[in-house]
């Protein structure tokens, strides 16, 4: 079979080569090989991203909708990596933290150790890499499968715990021999040789700060430390821990902040600024109610925070109509109320990571997502008109 037709007025060597039946018949071939390649691709991506809920969901949109296997690879690839690539850090000392953090209290409390472990693994996929615990949470357990679920990957990890609260008779308090103790105790149940920062838990008026300074400092000497802080500490005690010795001071401070909780605004914000330490609010969501799923009118969920020991002290009438005002300010603004309490926190310099807890792989994923607004000046005077 000869092409004899001129293209362009000219002669072509490729318009006048001969194909042979042979020929013609591999290059009929192709698109049936280039499909056979697709279909194989597919499957591979089916079997190795299996566990994947980002793949999961978008094969059953594919099954509904016949979506092409290369739309679905597409779709996935840009899910996960939107999900990394969006994910800020920011400076906690001489560690860099993910801008969302994953609070630990519920393993070993609501969470078992297989439902810690798959909470971790979602908190790693969506780049988070702050860890936060302490030894009495669940009873040392929490510690415990945290370290269990960072086997074999430490080096993903930056990994917070605190001493201080009780753990049994005689075991608490900023003493330097039970700070030791408790060291070498969350060293053991987390199965690492270094905890990244170690923070006492609260105050502890019967112990020289300084006392417990030097002990803290002894733990980074050693290797067993990198950076230390502390929680629930005023401003006038941050001050007081900075007046002594050293030579390292508190890298952080964790207090208690949100949209509803504004009390560190008055003195312990304007104390890290002003020294560079970094703030760490705990109950970000205000134990649940900025999750958005506590309306007005409607029951708490069964097994909700709304329904335990938290609840009358947060769950107000006053609370409740705000949270309202709140939704109706972010769905306007074409988001949710959990985006509005994770970034509202994430606007202000001196906050290196929001820590909320997490139950679930859903609950991780839409944390992680959920500190990317960037509010103007004019949403944040708008927000601060709503909780006046």
């Amino acid at each position: 079979m000869r092409a004899a037709l001129p293209l362009n007025g000219t002669t072509s060597s490729f318009a006048s080569t001969v194909v042979t039946p042979g020929q013609f018949a591999a290059w009929a071939r192709i698109p049936f090989l280039a499909s056979g390649l697709l279909v194989a691709v597919g499957l591979f991506v089916r079997l190795s991203l299996a566990e994947s809920p980002v793949f999961a969901e978008l094969l059953r949109a594919r099954s509904a909708r016949r979506l092409p296997v290369l739309d679905v690879l597409r779709r996935c690839r840009s899910n996960t990596l939107r999900n990394i690539q969006t994910m800020e850090y920011r400076k906690l000392g001489s560690l860099n933290v993910s801008l969302v953090g994953l609070g630990c209290n519920n393993f070993g409390w609501r969470t078992d150790a297989a439902g810690t472990a798959a909470v971790l693994d979602a908190a790693l996929d969506a780049g988070i890499n702050f860890f936060d615990t302490a030894d009495v949470y669940g009873g040392g357990q929490s510690e415990e499968f945290l370290g269990k679920a960072l086997k074999g990957r430490r080096q993903k990890a930056i990994i917070a715990t605190k001493f201080g609260m009780k753990m049994g008779e005689g075991r608490d308090g900023a003493r330097p021999e039970y700070v030791r103790a408790a060291l070498e105790a969350s060293l053991r149940r987390l199965q690492v040789d270094t905890i990244d920062l170690y923070q006492i838990h609260r105050p502890d008026p019967s112990t020289p700060i300084a006392d417990t300074l030097q002990v803290l400092n002894d733990a980074v000497k050693a290797g067993k430390v990198r950076e230390i802080g502390c929680s629930n500490f005023s401003a006038e005690q941050m001050r007081a821990a900075r007046s002594t010795p050293g030579p390292r001071y508190f890298a952080s401070v964790q207090n208690d902040y949100s949209l509803l909780k504004r009390d560190a605004e008055a003195q312990v914000l304007p104390e890290c600024a002003r020294t560079g330490v970094a703030f760490l609010p705990y109950f970000p969501l205000a134990n649940g109610l900025l999750t958005g799923k506590y309306r007005q009118g409607r029951p708490f969920p069964e097994s909700s925070r709304g329904k335990d020991a938290f609840g009358p002290k947060v769950f107000t009438p006053v609370n409740i109509d705000r949270v309202e005002a709140l939704i109706a300010f972010s769905e306007s603004r074409g988001h949710s109320l959990l985006e509005l309490a994770f970034s509202w926190l994430a606007a202000r310099p001196e906050i290196s990571s929001v820590i909320a807890g997490a139950k679930t792989r859903d609950q991780v994923r839409a944390n992680s997502r959920a500190a990317s607004w960037q509010l103007t000046a004019a949403e944040l005077v708008g927000v601060d008109r709503i909780l006046a």
